[in-house]
């Protein structure tokens, strides 16, 4: 297992992680059962991080980890790195999807985490949206703060730029950043790779896999519509969704031929982007979960990566990462 240092004054972490989206419904059904046999697996693999959300599944992520963290004792939570996220709220009166970066807020939800979660401080806390009517500068104080009451070990952000990082930097040691990373969406390399590894931050990359569409087996179109994200996503939109299964149909048979699942090749090019880089797929089971694992045991050589980015080359995919509603939140650089 790949290892790889949390922030600059972080502890060492697995380089690939469990992303907990995927403990909801949000990719399809599941339930308790399935994600602590997820966790149980992971962490006897050496997994130790595990990332959530406090919107995901409107909090049942966090519960499911925090019932599993009960239920295995001290023993489990001493082997885990838990991070969580905060700052997507819902407007009162219409309903409407919002950011709220203020430090009453961040800490109202910090406690509602810690309480469904079932500990008394996180190893890591990310701004979930930025709000661009707070200055970065201000929210990261308001997160120092948590640190000093010790309510959170590190502090983070998720889907900033570059800018705002080295301004958040400046307050006080950012540990991660967190953004959508893989080879389908290298965005990250137009600087923020770069100002990761410059301040000692952890680049946690989510959706390392590509949604399913760096696998061996993508999420079948039929299933598409059930899903809470993909319906709007124009990459599943046709004709967008036939080109980008038929592109990436040569990387599954590159990764045969290479002997590696998809993903697992997927994980592996990602781990070879830096050594800051943390993976944290999602998954519903432990079947996808050993095909993931291949890749944070297999370090590829040049010849094996500039093969992997010839069948797959920077801008393949076809269609944008996110509809225009979906864009609403994430900083947008270059």
């Amino acid at each position: 297992m790949f290892e790889r240092k949390f922030g600059p004054n972080g502890p060492v972490v697995s380089g690939l992680g469990i992303g907990a989206m995927s403990f909801t419904n949000f990719y399809g059904q599941t339930s308790e059962a399935a994600s602590h046999a997820v966790l149980d697996a992971a962490v006897e693999a050496g997994v130790s991080h595990i990332d959530t959300a406090n919107v995901y599944g409107a909090g049942l992520s966090e519960t499911v980890i925090g019932a599993w963290l009960a239920a295995r004792g001290a023993d489990a939570r001493a082997r885990v790195h838990i991070a969580t996220k905060a700052g997507i709220s819902r407007d009162p009166e219409t309903g409407a999807r919002c950011f709220d970066n203020t430090a009453a807020h961040l800490a109202a939800e910090l406690d509602k985490s810690l309480k469904r979660l079932q500990i008394e401080t996180v190893d890591h806390f990310y701004v979930h949206r930025r709000d661009p009517a707070v200055p970065i500068e201000e929210v990261t104080e308001a997160l120092a703060g948590l640190v000093k009451a010790g309510k959170t070990r590190s502090i983070g952000f998720s889907e900033i730029a570059p800018s705002s990082l080295r301004r958040a930097a400046a307050v006080h040691p950012i540990a991660a950043v967190q953004s959508e990373y893989s080879l389908w969406t290298r965005f990250p390399e137009l600087g923020l790779v770069q100002a990761c590894a410059e301040l000692g931050t952890a680049l946690v990359a989510f959706s390392p896999v590509g949604r399913s569409m760096l696998t061996d087996h993508p999420i079948p179109r039929e299933r598409i519509p059930d899903c809470v994200l993909l319906p709007d996503n124009p990459r599943f939109q046709e004709p967008n969704l036939t080109a980008n299964l038929a592109i990436s149909d040569g990387f599954r048979r590159l990764a045969g031929e290479m002997g590696l699942p998809a993903a697992g090749l997927a994980i592996a090019w990602l781990m070879a982007q830096g050594e800051h880089v943390i993976a944290i797929p999602g998954t519903r089971s432990t079947e996808h979960l050993a095909e993931l694992l291949t890749g944070a045991e297999r370090r590829l050589t040049p010849a094996e990566i500039a093969r992997i980015e010839q069948v797959l080359p920077i801008g393949w995919a076809h269609g944008d990462r996110y509809s225009q509603d979906q864009w609403v939140g994430p900083e947008r650089y270059s």
